[in-house]
């Protein structure tokens, strides 16, 4: 047998992609005995959860906030069960607006409170008090009954799904700006119960009501973020593995999965770029429908079915995401922990259609962006002089098609497009944070391109599938393929985001060893998540004060050899 044929018979699963969903179903997979090997064509592991330096300073692209992370709920209970929880640190984002909303002139926070949220919105809206809590209600109803789908077990509980989750059934097939329009009256407020349509990446006329249910209530107890940023995440989960005896490869890119049988119906292995064969009980693939079936799979091994239903499988819009670092204090521009959605004061359909048309290249700015400042959400990354920021606003793909056999070294069409975007971005980024253009001191933009290279997302998408009706709940990518011995998990699967993903790896495991999501996931008393306030330093910890300080020290002791150098 030649030396790139080398089986590895020990390995009863390997993985690829070390995304959220991969490697949460490595953890689970791994603890139940079974020896596990994640494959991983970046450098480093963490798919969109990964971070990078850029000039010292940290940035996560898909990490911009969490939730559901206070005692008893359901990601706190997911990295407790996972075992991680004890090698994380969270600072809760300002809790009296985890969420501002910039709506052309008017400025409207998002309490990360349910109660406050109502309060604070009735006092805004007072005509619309009743309806605000009525919809509020409803919204939380309907995530809660979604919840419930997975713990279903048993003949009872298949009895009564329909009068447990009355308020999911009604609402399923109704968008979610068609709700909110039955509900609420004044055209202010609607915009500002739409604004997190940016979460699930669709216009709120396409969007499905119960899907934007789950990412509001998601943050009804506050938005959280990582201490180390996504990277932290990623380290705790990748220690983890390890300690039960996983292994993790990085820079090893799969070029096929390895398929057997007359019919090819059996997957046995994955064959890397590098010509490597490896071999194992089953495989779960971490990448996106396109990239599973159609480039590892390949077509011809493929039913005529699920052809036909990649055929008709349509990608959630791509990004550009702008990333800066800048040397002022932007809290005196009015910035905090809190995220900012900043959009222009028209109807959110209609600024999805402009922010997605194939022509991004006129106009001075962009209709709407995200505002995130991970160095005020997480105190310990500010070294006391430079704010680093993530700004991000959504495109289709398509405004990109004419690079996609760009290379690793970029064109020069390419670089010079990239600067017009970045003008385009920071101006609009200026009605927000006046003044802020003249204190940047490095600026990098992520594109489509930049997905597609890094994260091996087809058509450089930042949700995989595109969130609408018929591409989710029942009519998802399921976990089990038609593929013997072949799996999924990930943000196309379940869910998207952090949390989604994650439980999305646990349910892939749970479908691999024939139990339940919630057999794999339990709380655990040894498992503790600590948690601060961001806005809050009064109560951090010796250990939390000492990164703060040392961050500033090194800053401090750079500019003074800068100086020495100098003279």
């Amino acid at each position: 047998m030649d030396s790139k044929d080398k089986k590895y018979k020990d390995i009863d699963t390997i993985i690829i992609g070390s995304g959220a969903g991969g490697l949460s179903a490595a953890i689970c997979l791994s603890k139940a005995g079974q020896r596990v090997m994640v494959l991983e064509q970046h450098d480093v592991p963490g798919g969109w959860c990964h971070s990078f330096y850029l000039n010292g300073h940290r940035f996560s692209p898909g990490v911009h906030y969490i939730g559901l992370l206070g005692e008893g709920e359901s990601t706190r209970i997911l990295y407790e069960g996972l075992g991680i929880a004890n090698d994380l640190v969270f600072f809760r984002m300002n809790p009296k607006g985890y969420e501002h909303c910039f709506i052309g002139e008017e400025r409207i926070d998002l309490p990360g409170n349910i109660n406050e949220l109502s309060t604070t919105l009735g006092l805004r809206f007072p005509k619309e008090k009743k309806r605000i809590d009525h919809y509020l209600k409803l919204v939380r109803n309907v995530s809660r009954q979604i919840q419930l789908i997975p713990k279903i077990s048993g003949f009872w509980d298949n009895i009564t799904i329909p009068f447990r989750t009355k308020h999911m059934g009604k609402y399923a097939l109704f968008s979610l700006k068609r709700v909110i329009n039955w509900h609420i009256k004044d055209p202010l407020l609607q915009k500002v119960l739409n604004i997190q349509w940016g979460d699930h990446g669709l216009a709120p006329s396409r969007a499905s009501f119960p899907l934007h249910c789950a990412v509001m209530d998601h943050y009804f107890n506050g938005g959280y973020y990582p201490m180390g940023g996504g990277a932290a995440i990623v380290k705790a989960m990748t220690k983890t593995l390890q300690k039960n005896g996983g292994t993790i490869r990085t820079g090893t890119a799969v070029k096929s999965i390895i398929l057997e049988g007359d019919k090819k119906r059996k997957a046995i292995g994955v064959e890397l770029e590098n010509g490597e064969k490896l071999y194992a009980s089953r495989i779960i693939s971490n990448a996106d429908p396109g990239i599973t079936y159609l480039k590892l799979v390949k077509e011809q091994n493929l039913s005529k079915k699920l052809l036909k239903k990649l055929k008709k499988t349509k990608y959630s819009c791509s990004s550009l995401m702008l990333f800066l670092t800048v040397d002022m204090d932007v809290r005196k521009l009015g910035m905090d922990s809190g995220n900012i959605w900043l959009m222009d004061n028209r109807d959110m359909d209609l600024i999805y259609e402009e922010m997605t048309a194939v022509d991004i290249s006129g106009g001075n700015v962009f209709p709407g962006l995200f505002i995130s400042c991970t160095t005020l959400k997480d105190p310990t990354s500010f070294d006391g002089k430079h704010h680093s920021l993530e700004v991000i606003t959504y495109i289709n793909p398509d405004a990109f098609s004419k690079f996609n056999n760009e290379h690793k070294q970029r064109s020069k069409e390419y670089l010079e497009f990239k600067e017009i975007l970045t003008s385009k971005m920071i101006n609009t980024l200026e009605s927000a944070l006046p003044g802020i253009k003249d204190h940047i001191v490095h600026k990098e933009l992520g594109t489509p391109v930049t997905n597609k290279h890094y994260l091996n997302a087809t058509r450089g998408s930042v949700y995989g599938t595109e969130k609408s009706f018929g591409q989710i709940g029942p009519f998802a990518f399921k976990a089990k393929s038609e593929i013997k011995n072949l799996y999924m998990c990930g943000a196309s699967i379940q869910s998207h985001g952090v949390a989604g993903s994650s439980y999305s790896g646990v349910q892939t495991a749970a479908t691999i060893l024939n139990c339940r999501q919630d057999d794999l996931i339990k709380p655990d008393d040894f498992q503790n998540i600590r948690i601060f306030e961001a806005e809050d330093n009064s109560n951090y910890p010796i250990d939390i004060q000492q990164k703060i300080n040392l961050r500033k020290a090194r800053l401090l002791s750079k500019e003074r050899k800068s100086v020495k150098n100098q003279l």
